[in-house]
């Protein structure tokens, strides 16, 4: 699982657009389901954006989200799934 970012500054403001691998899998499938239930947005170690999702979210999902900052940032972007696994990555803003 992976997740891949971009971070682009305008104006004061940090464009964030992050693609996240992860199955999605509904109840209905074998298994039971497996879905991300955590995502944290975070600038230079503060976090900026929590957001709780469910199994209706899509297969490798797309976030797309706008915060205050600069060029040089370090924004970071992590989840945990309802079975424990987790994932996160780092990047300095353009």
């Amino acid at each position: 699982m992976s997740i891949r970012v971009r971070a682009q500054e305008s104006n004061g403001v940090i464009n964030i657009r992050a693609l996240m691998s992860h199955d999605m899998l509904v109840p209905d499938d074998d298994g039971g389901p497996h879905f991300i239930e955590t995502v944290e947005v975070a600038r230079n170690g503060n976090t900026a954006i929590t957001a709780n999702w469910n199994y209706t979210v899509s297969r490798n999902p797309f976030l797309q989200v706008e915060i205050d900052g600069s060029a040089g940032d370090t924004v970071s972007i992590s989840w945990t799934d309802n079975k424990g696994e987790s994932d996160s990555t780092e990047v300095e803003v353009r």
